[in-house]
Protein backbone atom coordinates (compact mmCIF):
# COMPACT_ATOMS: atom_id res chain seq x y z
CA UNK A 1 0.00 0.00 0.00
CA UNK A 2 1.09 3.59 -0.55
CA UNK A 3 0.92 6.42 1.94
CA UNK A 4 -2.58 6.20 3.46
CA UNK A 5 -4.00 4.47 0.36
CA UNK A 6 -5.74 1.86 2.48
CA UNK A 7 -8.05 4.54 3.88
CA UNK A 8 -9.75 4.81 0.49
CA UNK A 9 -10.12 1.09 -0.27
CA UNK A 10 -13.62 0.26 0.95
CA UNK A 11 -14.09 -3.34 -0.14
CA UNK A 12 -12.39 -6.41 -1.58
CA UNK A 13 -13.14 -5.41 -5.17
CA UNK A 14 -11.36 -2.06 -4.70
CA UNK A 15 -8.38 -3.81 -3.11
CA UNK A 16 -8.14 -6.10 -6.16
CA UNK A 17 -8.41 -3.16 -8.58
CA UNK A 18 -5.77 -1.26 -6.61
CA UNK A 19 -3.43 -4.26 -6.70
CA UNK A 20 -3.90 -4.52 -10.47
CA UNK A 21 -3.12 -0.81 -10.81
CA UNK A 22 -0.01 -1.27 -8.67
CA UNK A 23 1.25 -3.99 -11.05
CA UNK A 24 0.60 -1.76 -14.06
CA UNK A 25 2.32 1.13 -12.27
CA UNK A 26 5.42 -0.88 -11.47
CA UNK A 27 5.71 -2.15 -15.04
CA UNK A 28 5.16 1.13 -16.90
CA UNK A 29 7.61 2.87 -14.56
CA UNK A 30 10.37 0.81 -16.17
CA UNK A 31 9.82 2.61 -19.47
CA UNK A 32 9.17 6.14 -18.17
CA UNK A 33 12.75 7.37 -18.52
CA UNK A 34 13.11 6.18 -22.12
CA UNK A 35 9.67 7.53 -23.07
CA UNK A 36 10.67 10.89 -21.58
CA UNK A 37 13.97 10.94 -23.46
CA UNK A 38 12.42 9.98 -26.80
CA UNK A 39 9.20 12.00 -26.36
CA UNK A 40 7.15 8.97 -27.39
CA UNK A 41 4.35 6.84 -26.03
CA UNK A 42 6.17 3.52 -26.18
CA UNK A 43 5.01 0.19 -27.58
CA UNK A 44 6.15 -1.44 -24.34
CA UNK A 45 3.87 0.78 -22.30
CA UNK A 46 0.89 0.06 -24.54
CA UNK A 47 1.57 -3.68 -24.29
CA UNK A 48 1.41 -3.47 -20.48
CA UNK A 49 -1.95 -1.71 -20.61
CA UNK A 50 -3.31 -4.28 -23.05
CA UNK A 51 -1.94 -7.18 -21.02
CA UNK A 52 -4.18 -6.14 -18.13
CA UNK A 53 -7.12 -5.28 -20.44
CA UNK A 54 -6.89 -1.76 -19.10
CA UNK A 55 -8.10 -0.15 -22.33
CA UNK A 56 -11.56 -1.63 -21.76
CA UNK A 57 -11.67 -1.87 -17.96
CA UNK A 58 -14.26 0.89 -17.44
CA UNK A 59 -16.76 -0.67 -19.88
CA UNK A 60 -19.74 -2.76 -18.78
CA UNK A 61 -19.06 -6.48 -18.34
CA UNK A 62 -20.96 -7.21 -21.58
CA UNK A 63 -18.02 -5.60 -23.43
CA UNK A 64 -15.36 -7.37 -21.41
CA UNK A 65 -14.87 -4.53 -18.94
CA UNK A 66 -15.22 -4.40 -15.16
CA UNK A 67 -17.81 -1.60 -15.16
CA UNK A 68 -15.75 0.72 -12.97
CA UNK A 69 -17.35 3.53 -11.05
CA UNK A 70 -15.67 6.92 -11.22
CA UNK A 71 -14.28 6.35 -7.72
CA UNK A 72 -12.75 2.99 -8.67
CA UNK A 73 -11.28 4.33 -11.89
CA UNK A 74 -9.62 7.28 -10.16
CA UNK A 75 -8.13 4.96 -7.52
CA UNK A 76 -6.42 3.11 -10.34
CA UNK A 77 -5.40 6.23 -12.25
CA UNK A 78 -3.66 7.77 -9.21
CA UNK A 79 -1.70 4.59 -8.61
CA UNK A 80 -0.66 4.25 -12.26
CA UNK A 81 0.48 7.90 -12.24
CA UNK A 82 2.84 7.10 -9.37
CA UNK A 83 4.69 4.84 -11.79
CA UNK A 84 4.47 7.18 -14.77
CA UNK A 85 2.36 10.30 -14.97
CA UNK A 86 2.57 10.43 -18.76
CA UNK A 87 1.05 6.96 -19.05
CA UNK A 88 -1.79 7.80 -16.67
CA UNK A 89 -2.62 11.07 -18.40
CA UNK A 90 -2.50 9.45 -21.84
CA UNK A 91 -4.71 6.47 -21.11
CA UNK A 92 -6.96 8.77 -19.08
CA UNK A 93 -8.09 10.52 -22.27
CA UNK A 94 -9.01 7.21 -23.87
CA UNK A 95 -10.84 5.84 -20.84
CA UNK A 96 -12.47 9.20 -20.16
CA UNK A 97 -14.16 9.00 -23.55
CA UNK A 98 -15.48 5.54 -22.65
CA UNK A 99 -16.68 6.80 -19.26
CA UNK A 100 -18.54 9.62 -21.00
CA UNK A 101 -20.21 7.22 -23.42
CA UNK A 102 -21.16 4.90 -20.57
CA UNK A 103 -22.66 7.72 -18.51
CA UNK A 104 -24.46 9.64 -21.24
CA UNK A 105 -24.59 7.78 -24.51
CA UNK A 106 -23.52 11.14 -26.08
CA UNK A 107 -23.92 9.96 -29.73
CA UNK A 108 -26.08 7.59 -31.74
CA UNK A 109 -26.40 4.04 -30.47
CA UNK A 110 -24.56 2.67 -33.49
CA UNK A 111 -21.49 4.87 -32.92
CA UNK A 112 -21.47 4.17 -29.18
CA UNK A 113 -21.74 0.45 -29.89
CA UNK A 114 -18.94 0.62 -32.45
CA UNK A 115 -16.57 2.43 -30.06
CA UNK A 116 -17.37 0.07 -27.18
CA UNK A 117 -16.82 -3.04 -29.31
CA UNK A 118 -13.52 -1.71 -30.66
CA UNK A 119 -12.35 -0.74 -27.17
CA UNK A 120 -13.23 -4.25 -26.02
CA UNK A 121 -10.64 -5.40 -28.59
CA UNK A 122 -8.13 -3.10 -26.86
CA UNK A 123 -8.30 -0.50 -29.61
CA UNK A 124 -7.10 2.96 -28.62
CA UNK A 125 -9.12 6.19 -28.99
CA UNK A 126 -8.52 9.87 -28.31
CA UNK A 127 -10.01 13.19 -29.23
CA UNK A 128 -8.10 15.54 -31.53
CA UNK A 129 -9.39 19.06 -31.05
CA UNK A 130 -6.49 21.40 -30.28
CA UNK A 131 -4.90 23.48 -33.05
CA UNK A 132 -1.93 25.79 -33.12
CA UNK A 133 -3.89 28.93 -33.97
CA UNK A 134 -6.98 28.27 -31.87
CA UNK A 135 -5.33 27.25 -28.61
CA UNK A 136 -7.40 25.37 -26.05
CA UNK A 137 -10.82 24.30 -27.40
CA UNK A 138 -12.30 25.39 -24.06
CA UNK A 139 -11.60 29.00 -25.09
CA UNK A 140 -14.09 28.70 -27.95
CA UNK A 141 -11.76 28.94 -30.93
CA UNK A 142 -13.14 27.76 -34.26
CA UNK A 143 -11.20 24.84 -35.80
CA UNK A 144 -9.21 25.56 -38.94
CA UNK A 145 -9.59 21.90 -39.83
CA UNK A 146 -12.43 21.68 -42.35
CA UNK A 147 -14.97 19.05 -43.36
CA UNK A 148 -16.61 19.46 -46.77
CA UNK A 149 -19.49 17.19 -47.77
CA UNK A 150 -19.05 15.39 -51.06
CA UNK A 151 -21.06 12.40 -52.33
CA UNK A 152 -22.02 10.67 -49.07
CA UNK A 153 -18.53 11.33 -47.70
CA UNK A 154 -16.85 14.19 -45.92
CA UNK A 155 -13.42 15.40 -46.97
CA UNK A 156 -11.29 16.41 -43.99
CA UNK A 157 -8.25 18.67 -44.19
CA UNK A 158 -6.27 20.15 -41.35
CA UNK A 159 -3.73 19.69 -38.59
CA UNK A 160 -4.30 18.93 -34.92
CA UNK A 161 -1.76 19.56 -32.17
CA UNK A 162 -1.44 17.87 -28.76
CA UNK A 163 -2.77 14.58 -30.15
CA UNK A 164 -1.81 12.37 -27.24
CA UNK A 165 -0.48 8.90 -28.19
CA UNK A 166 -0.80 9.97 -31.84
CA UNK A 167 1.47 7.24 -33.20
CA UNK A 168 -0.38 4.51 -31.30
CA UNK A 169 -4.02 5.56 -31.83
CA UNK A 170 -6.44 3.35 -33.71
CA UNK A 171 -9.10 6.06 -33.92
CA UNK A 172 -9.22 9.82 -33.43
CA UNK A 173 -12.32 11.92 -32.78
CA UNK A 174 -11.59 15.02 -34.83
CA UNK A 175 -13.32 18.38 -34.58
CA UNK A 176 -13.78 20.21 -37.87
CA UNK A 177 -15.49 23.32 -39.19
CA UNK A 178 -18.15 22.80 -41.88
CA UNK A 179 -18.06 25.95 -44.07
CA UNK A 180 -21.38 25.30 -45.84
CA UNK A 181 -23.25 25.10 -42.56
CA UNK A 182 -21.01 27.45 -40.57
CA UNK A 183 -20.88 24.93 -37.74
CA UNK A 184 -18.45 22.65 -35.91
CA UNK A 185 -18.81 18.88 -35.96
CA UNK A 186 -16.95 15.80 -34.78
CA UNK A 187 -15.81 12.91 -36.97
CA UNK A 188 -14.49 9.48 -36.05
CA UNK A 189 -11.33 8.90 -38.09
CA UNK A 190 -9.69 5.52 -38.58
CA UNK A 191 -5.97 6.24 -38.26
CA UNK A 192 -5.23 3.80 -41.12
CA UNK A 193 -7.22 5.94 -43.56
CA UNK A 194 -5.40 7.25 -46.62
CA UNK A 195 -4.33 10.85 -46.03
CA UNK A 196 -3.82 10.43 -42.27
CA UNK A 197 -0.26 11.00 -41.07
CA UNK A 198 1.65 11.94 -37.93
CA UNK A 199 4.17 14.79 -37.80
CA UNK A 200 6.56 14.22 -34.89
CA UNK A 201 6.50 17.72 -33.44
CA UNK A 202 6.30 16.82 -29.75
CA UNK A 203 9.32 18.38 -28.03
CA UNK A 204 8.13 19.84 -24.74
CA UNK A 205 9.39 20.47 -21.23
CA UNK A 206 7.07 17.99 -19.52
CA UNK A 207 4.77 15.05 -20.22
CA UNK A 208 7.10 14.09 -23.03
CA UNK A 209 6.10 10.44 -22.71
CA UNK A 210 2.57 11.18 -23.91
CA UNK A 211 3.87 11.42 -27.48
CA UNK A 212 1.38 14.20 -28.29
CA UNK A 213 2.45 14.81 -31.88
CA UNK A 214 0.54 16.57 -34.65
CA UNK A 215 -2.20 14.72 -36.52
CA UNK A 216 -2.27 15.72 -40.21
CA UNK A 217 -5.38 15.20 -42.36
CA UNK A 218 -4.91 15.53 -46.11
CA UNK A 219 -8.10 14.92 -48.12
CA UNK A 220 -9.23 12.19 -45.73
CA UNK A 221 -12.55 10.66 -46.80
CA UNK A 222 -14.98 9.95 -43.96
CA UNK A 223 -18.25 8.08 -44.45
CA UNK A 224 -21.29 10.06 -43.31
CA UNK A 225 -22.00 7.37 -40.72
CA UNK A 226 -18.88 8.49 -38.84
CA UNK A 227 -20.09 12.06 -38.59
CA UNK A 228 -20.73 11.55 -34.90
CA UNK A 229 -21.82 14.97 -33.63
CA UNK A 230 -23.29 18.00 -35.34
CA UNK A 231 -23.14 21.59 -34.05
CA UNK A 232 -21.90 20.41 -30.66
CA UNK A 233 -25.39 21.06 -29.37
CA UNK A 234 -25.89 17.94 -27.29
CA UNK A 235 -26.72 18.70 -23.69
CA UNK A 236 -24.41 16.75 -21.42
CA UNK A 237 -23.64 16.25 -17.77
CA UNK A 238 -20.63 17.89 -16.12
CA UNK A 239 -17.56 16.03 -17.35
CA UNK A 240 -16.57 14.26 -14.14
CA UNK A 241 -14.30 11.97 -16.16
CA UNK A 242 -11.97 14.96 -16.47
CA UNK A 243 -11.03 14.26 -12.85
CA UNK A 244 -8.50 11.86 -14.33
CA UNK A 245 -6.41 15.02 -14.80
CA UNK A 246 -6.00 15.94 -11.12
CA UNK A 247 -5.75 12.20 -10.35
CA UNK A 248 -2.68 12.06 -12.58
CA UNK A 249 -0.93 14.98 -10.90
CA UNK A 250 -1.86 13.66 -7.47
CA UNK A 251 -0.12 10.41 -8.39
CA UNK A 252 3.00 12.26 -9.53
CA UNK A 253 3.06 14.22 -6.28
CA UNK A 254 2.67 11.03 -4.24
CA UNK A 255 5.64 9.54 -6.08
CA UNK A 256 7.63 12.68 -5.28
CA UNK A 257 6.85 12.35 -1.57
CA UNK A 258 7.86 8.69 -1.53
CA UNK A 259 11.13 9.46 -3.28
CA UNK A 260 11.76 12.42 -0.97
CA UNK A 261 11.26 10.18 2.08
CA UNK A 262 13.68 7.60 0.67
CA UNK A 263 16.23 10.31 -0.11
CA UNK A 264 15.90 11.96 3.31
CA UNK A 265 16.36 8.66 5.11
CA UNK A 266 19.45 7.70 3.14
CA UNK A 267 21.32 10.96 2.52
CA UNK A 268 23.77 11.97 5.23
CA UNK A 269 26.20 14.78 4.39
CA UNK A 270 29.53 14.68 6.22
CA UNK A 271 28.47 17.79 8.15
CA UNK A 272 25.90 15.71 10.05
CA UNK A 273 26.07 12.56 12.17
CA UNK A 274 22.60 11.47 11.01
CA UNK A 275 20.50 11.40 7.81
CA UNK A 276 18.72 14.62 6.84
CA UNK A 277 15.38 12.99 7.73
CA UNK A 278 16.17 13.92 11.33
CA UNK A 279 16.62 17.63 10.62
CA UNK A 280 13.84 20.05 11.48
CA UNK A 281 13.86 21.78 8.08
CA UNK A 282 13.41 18.55 6.13
CA UNK A 283 10.75 17.20 8.50
CA UNK A 284 8.76 20.40 8.11
CA UNK A 285 8.80 20.02 4.34
CA UNK A 286 7.81 16.35 4.51
CA UNK A 287 4.98 17.21 6.87
CA UNK A 288 3.65 19.91 4.58
CA UNK A 289 3.86 17.56 1.59
CA UNK A 290 1.89 14.89 3.41
CA UNK A 291 -0.73 17.40 4.54
CA UNK A 292 -1.26 18.67 0.99
CA UNK A 293 -1.57 15.13 -0.34
CA UNK A 294 -4.02 14.11 2.37
CA UNK A 295 -6.19 17.10 1.51
CA UNK A 296 -6.01 16.37 -2.20
CA UNK A 297 -6.92 12.72 -1.79
CA UNK A 298 -9.94 13.55 0.34
CA UNK A 299 -11.13 16.24 -2.06
CA UNK A 300 -10.77 13.99 -5.11
CA UNK A 301 -12.19 10.75 -3.74
CA UNK A 302 -15.00 12.34 -1.79
CA UNK A 303 -16.21 14.11 -4.92
CA UNK A 304 -15.90 10.89 -6.95
CA UNK A 305 -17.94 9.01 -4.36
CA UNK A 306 -20.62 11.70 -4.38
CA UNK A 307 -20.72 11.66 -8.19
CA UNK A 308 -21.32 7.91 -8.16
CA UNK A 309 -24.15 8.33 -5.62
CA UNK A 310 -25.65 11.61 -6.84
CA UNK A 311 -28.89 11.57 -8.81
CA UNK A 312 -28.66 15.25 -9.85
CA UNK A 313 -25.07 15.28 -11.03
CA UNK A 314 -25.31 18.69 -12.70
CA UNK A 315 -25.13 20.20 -9.21
CA UNK A 316 -21.47 19.13 -8.96
CA UNK A 317 -20.14 21.14 -11.91
CA UNK A 318 -18.43 23.82 -9.79
CA UNK A 319 -16.91 21.25 -7.44
CA UNK A 320 -15.40 19.30 -10.33
CA UNK A 321 -13.65 22.48 -11.47
CA UNK A 322 -12.60 23.36 -7.92
CA UNK A 323 -11.05 19.96 -7.29
CA UNK A 324 -9.02 20.13 -10.50
CA UNK A 325 -7.54 23.51 -9.55
CA UNK A 326 -6.88 22.58 -5.91
CA UNK A 327 -5.29 19.21 -6.57
CA UNK A 328 -3.09 20.27 -9.49
CA UNK A 329 -1.80 23.35 -7.67
CA UNK A 330 -1.16 21.38 -4.49
CA UNK A 331 0.76 18.86 -6.61
CA UNK A 332 2.97 21.69 -7.88
CA UNK A 333 3.80 22.62 -4.28
CA UNK A 334 4.49 19.04 -3.23
CA UNK A 335 6.94 18.43 -6.07
CA UNK A 336 8.62 21.79 -5.42
CA UNK A 337 9.17 20.79 -1.79
CA UNK A 338 10.61 17.46 -2.90
CA UNK A 339 13.09 19.32 -5.08
CA UNK A 340 14.08 21.50 -2.13
CA UNK A 341 14.71 18.43 0.01
CA UNK A 342 16.87 16.85 -2.70
CA UNK A 343 18.71 20.11 -3.29
CA UNK A 344 21.02 20.26 -6.30
CA UNK A 345 20.76 16.50 -6.68
CA UNK A 346 17.11 16.98 -7.61
CA UNK A 347 18.25 18.50 -10.89
CA UNK A 348 20.18 15.37 -11.82
CA UNK A 349 18.62 12.82 -14.14
CA UNK A 350 20.01 10.17 -11.81
CA UNK A 351 16.87 10.82 -9.77
CA UNK A 352 13.23 11.13 -10.85
CA UNK A 353 12.66 14.46 -9.10
CA UNK A 354 13.42 16.58 -12.16
CA UNK A 355 10.97 14.57 -14.30
CA UNK A 356 8.25 14.95 -11.67
CA UNK A 357 8.99 18.68 -11.61
CA UNK A 358 8.65 18.98 -15.39
CA UNK A 359 5.62 16.71 -15.73
CA UNK A 360 3.60 18.28 -12.94
CA UNK A 361 3.79 21.67 -14.64
CA UNK A 362 1.56 20.38 -17.43
CA UNK A 363 -1.38 20.30 -15.04
CA UNK A 364 -1.63 24.07 -15.25
CA UNK A 365 -2.41 23.78 -18.96
CA UNK A 366 -4.97 20.96 -18.81
CA UNK A 367 -8.67 21.92 -18.67
CA UNK A 368 -10.32 23.54 -16.91
CA UNK A 369 -7.73 26.32 -16.65
CA UNK A 370 -7.28 28.21 -13.40
CA UNK A 371 -8.47 31.60 -14.61
CA UNK A 372 -11.65 30.10 -16.09
CA UNK A 373 -12.45 28.36 -12.80
CA UNK A 374 -11.77 31.48 -10.73
CA UNK A 375 -14.13 33.47 -12.95
CA UNK A 376 -16.73 30.73 -12.66
CA UNK A 377 -16.47 30.74 -8.87
CA UNK A 378 -16.50 34.54 -8.73
CA UNK A 379 -19.77 34.57 -10.65
CA UNK A 380 -21.13 32.06 -8.14
CA UNK A 381 -20.05 34.22 -5.19
CA UNK A 382 -21.61 37.30 -6.80
CA UNK A 383 -24.80 35.36 -7.56
CA UNK A 384 -24.52 36.28 -11.23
Amino acid sequence: MGLNDEVFLKNERQVELYEKAAKISDQVSQYAKVADQEARFLDQTLKVLKRYNYLSIVLPEAYGGEDLSLYEWLLMQVKIAEGDGATALSVGWHLGLLMEIKAEGIWSNSINEFIAKEAAKQKLFNRASTERNTGSPTRGGKPETTAVLGQDVYVLNGRKTFTTMAEKLDYALVSAYMPEEESVSWFLVDMLKEGVSIDRTWDTLGMRGTGSDDLVLDDVLIDSGFHVEHNGNKQSLPKAWLLHIPACYLGIAQAALKDAVTFARSFQPNSLDHPIAKTHQVRQKLGEMNLLLMRSRHLLFDLARRWDEEEQRERLVNEIAMVKVNVTNDAQRVVDLAMRIAGGRGLSKTFNFERYYRDVRAGLHNPPLDDVVYEQLAALALDE
